[in-house]
């Protein structure tokens, strides 16, 4: 089954992403051309998939885990509505949540 993410991309404009239940929002959003690279292939160890999540979703999402957390740390654009799309696993819960994808570092 497929949800969905409304996305404000690098370039500014916002597109609302189809987004399969189950899968990591990382290759999703690389798919959809909206700014994510994803290098390091969903390993929370390069910071290329930065995504600021809207304040109003971010209670729906589990707490970054110690890998997660250390790649934010090191990130300058770091805010507090930051994760890292390769670590939150898209499901119903999270079905229209809204995030912008991070300036990279």
């Amino acid at each position: 089954m497929t949800g969905q993410a409304h996305v404000t991309a690098a370039d500014g404009n916002t597109r609302t992403v189809p987004v399969r239940y189950g899968v990591k929002l990382m290759p999703e959003l690389r798919s959809a051309r909206v700014g994510v690279v994803g290098m390091c292939g969903g390993n929370a160890a390069c910071g290329t998939c930065h995504v600021y999540v809207s304040p109003s979703w971010l209670g729906a999402l589990k707490a970054p885990g110690t890998d997660e957390a250390d790649m934010l740390d090191e990130l300058e654009s770091r805010s507090p509505q930051s994760r890292l799309a390769c670590q939150i696993t898209f499901s119903p819960e999270l079905d229209g949540m809204e995030l912008a994808v991070a300036p990279h570092d």
